[in-house]
């Protein structure tokens, strides 16, 4: 793909960074945040096609808007999960009544979003899970547990993949339903605390929780494929945001460096060269491939690549601090509150980046078989 910014493309980014500069503030709560998102028309700018956005955008511009949130002061959001995931799914497997309930509510950041996929025993084994959805009248009643939610405390409906065939077994049998997350005594959601201190995500219980038959994405025993197609969409155009992001943490790295002395030794030199070299190749590729037709392994490369170089960069963060990385900040106490700094943030939280939304060993699997057409790894070897 011949990819660039056009003069047209360059005006939409000043009306960004106008709205962002006048309205972005990070003490604003994140459910407030999304409504005013909504309402200025900036949630569901790719979904033109569908009828059910806001603004029309092309793919350039909604780089532009994403690279420009990222590099603005704006809170972090609440709403990606149900616009980033769930929205192109609907619009891609959703009847035509689910795509008018549950879209309009999504680009007026009204109804927020969660993502009932993993499990104990179902992490990256997806195909595993084993929360059960079993139908009773007009509907399904879910019981079961999730793991690693994210936002599961704030979200208002998620999206669950549980089993409809209990006699099923790995891909067949399996349902996608959108649950309404507000129903007392049948949903209990746990937050996990962190190495951070912090609790980015959550554990839910499912206890008879009640889903409509006509909220089953892609018709009942499709699941699998609608869940597959789903991870399809955490590429794209969010790939180039995080890489602003990156690209911020790589330049504090850069100015400890400079500004301790560690820039002098030729190994953290080399590193901080190679960290800044692969971060480029990687932004390059991914506007590159941007919009082009995906093979089956392009999400796991790209997993790959910006895990493994997140969690080096957190490693050489902290080498280049030293001694100092281990300490405490200067007014720590032990009545205080457990505070970490950015660094050591981005040590400690990094260090999940090769395990979450697949393994690193999971993604050289789906490689492996589904790209390079090596033989099936046997069951029960992992």
């Amino acid at each position: 793909m011949d990819f660039g910014f056009s003069e047209e493309d360059e005006g939409f980014r000043a009306e960004a960074q106008a709205w962002l500069a006048e309205h972005a503030n990070s003490s604003t709560d994140r459910r407030t945040w999304e409504r005013a998102l909504g309402k200025a028309g900036w949630i569901g700018i790719g979904w033109a096609e569908s009828g059910y956005g806001n603004r029309t955008a092309t793919l350039t511009q909604q780089v532009v808007w994403a690279e420009e949130y990222a590099r603005s002061s704006a809170p972090p959001r609440s709403g990606h999960i149900g616009e980033n995931l769930l929205a192109p799914t609907l619009i891609a497997h959703g009847t035509e009544e689910q795509k008018s309930r549950f879209l309009p509510p999504v680009a007026a950041g009204a109804e927020l979003w969660c993502q009932g996929y993993s499990e104990p025993g179902a992490g990256s084994d997806l195909a595993g899970v084993r929360t059960a959805a079993v139908r009773e009248g007009e509907g399904y009643r879910i019981s079961g547990q999730k793991i690693w939610t994210s936002l599961a405390h704030e979200a208002d409906w998620c999206f669950v993949l549980a089993r409809t065939d209990p006699d099923s077994r790995r891909h067949h049998g399996l349902g996608f339903l959108l649950v309404p997350m507000d129903q007392p005594g049948r949903i209990e959601v746990r937050p996990i605390r962190q190495l951070t201190g912090t609790s980015d995500f959550n554990e839910v219980f499912f206890d008879g929780a009640y889903a409509r038959a006509e909220h089953v994405v892609g018709g009942e025993g499709q699941g699998w494929r609608v869940a597959m197609s789903l991870l399809g969409f955490e590429r794209g155009v969010s790939t180039l945001a995080q890489q602003i992001g990156f690209a911020e943490e790589l330049a504090a790295v850069v100015r400890t460096a400079v500004q301790n002395g560690a820039v002098r030794d030729p190994v953290v030199r080399s590193r901080l060269v190679r960290q800044w070299a692969e971060l480029g190749t990687m932004r390059r590729h991914a506007l590159r491939t941007l919009g082009g037709p995906a093979g089956p392994g392009a999400p796991s490369v790209a997993k790959l690549l910006w895990a493994g170089w997140h969690q080096r960069l957190g490693e050489l963060a902290m080498q280049v601090r030293g001694a100092a990385a281990t300490a405490g900040p200067e007014d720590w106490s032990p009545s205080a509150p457990y505070r970490l700094d950015a660094s050591q943030q981005l040590f400690l939280f990094s260090r999940a980046d090769t395990v979450y939304g697949g393994s690193d060993q999971v993604q050289r699997t789906i490689i492996a078989e589904r790209v390079l057409g090596l033989p099936r790894e046997p069951k029960g070897a992992l």
